[in-house]
């Protein structure tokens, strides 16, 4: 599989390196030495973005019990947000519409998604722990987080999918790592419906040491369905890339906590 980067674009290396050739075994090494240069973070001219650029998490005061088949009441107070484009912000389709709530309390960070399909492509293998690597090589829905908007080259990769494998990963100018962030996960597949429903609890400790309600974060939210090019790469905010790359920080949309 290859790919051409258009040259008058300044679109980072790693984009082809990792985010469009990682099935590859030796993807993972190359990207941390691309990290490593001032390549990765390029700074590029966003257009225009979404009319609605924010989502709302709304706070709890208690735990939440994940049940991904029959969800907790108070998911009905956050306000979703939807979205169907492609990372240019093209080609909606209703058939693969995504939905996302986000819920708080101090400790938790809380994400529900519920993802239209038309067919499912998972892995079969992972680890025991269901943790899986080059997990977007298949279905999955996924979340950044940029707790500290300040540094912009820092933020967090969460994936889930449909059989409920999952991986994390933590980001940053000096490489990748694993975020071992203690997140759960609860995933239910509505075959009748034609979708399924992730509901994932992170520790708020395991993205910032200095959580401050008041202060938004940056976030951004994505799928990609199918197995094999041409491959379907949607996003919420639009990153408006030559070609599909989620990895562009400064595209990012905003996430208040009410």
């Amino acid at each position: 599989m290859s790919f051409q980067v258009v040259p008058k674009f300044a679109v980072s290396k790693l984009s082809i390196a990792l985010f469009m050739t990682r099935n590859y075994d030796h993807a993972q090494d190359q990207a941390i030495r691309i990290l490593r240069s001032n390549h990765f973070f390029c700074t590029m001219l966003i257009p225009t973005m979404s009319a609605k650029s924010e989502i709302v998490a709304a706070r709890v005061s208690h735990d939440i019990q994940l049940d991904s088949k029959h969800s907790a009441a108070e998911w009905e107070l956050a306000t979703p947000i939807r979205f169907s484009a492609d990372w240019q912000g093209k080609n909606p389709d209703p058939t693969l519409e995504t939905e996302v709530r986000v819920l708080w309390s101090p400790a938790t960070l809380y994400l529900r998604f519920v993802c239209r399909y038309r067919d499912l492509f998972v892995f079969e293998d992972s680890d025991p722990n269901g943790r899986r690597d080059h997990l977007w090589d298949r279905d999955v829905a996924e979340a950044f987080l940029q707790p500290e908007p300040s540094s912009e080259r820092r933020y967090k990769e969460f994936e889930v999918a449909p059989n409920g494998m999952w991986i994390d990963l933590d980001i940053s100018p000096s490489g990748l790592a694993d975020l071992m962030s203690g997140m759960t996960r609860s995933v239910h597949i509505d075959e009748q419906q034609r979708h399924w429903v992730a509901e994932l609890s992170i520790p708020i400790r395991s993205l910032t040491a200095r959580f401050d309600s008041a202060k938004p974060w940056r976030a951004n939210f994505y799928r990609v369905e199918g197995r094999s090019e041409p491959r379907q790469y949607l996003a919420w905010q639009p990153t408006f890339t030559p070609q599909p790359n989620f990895h562009v920080p400064e595209g990012f949309g905003t996430l208040q906590f009410a």
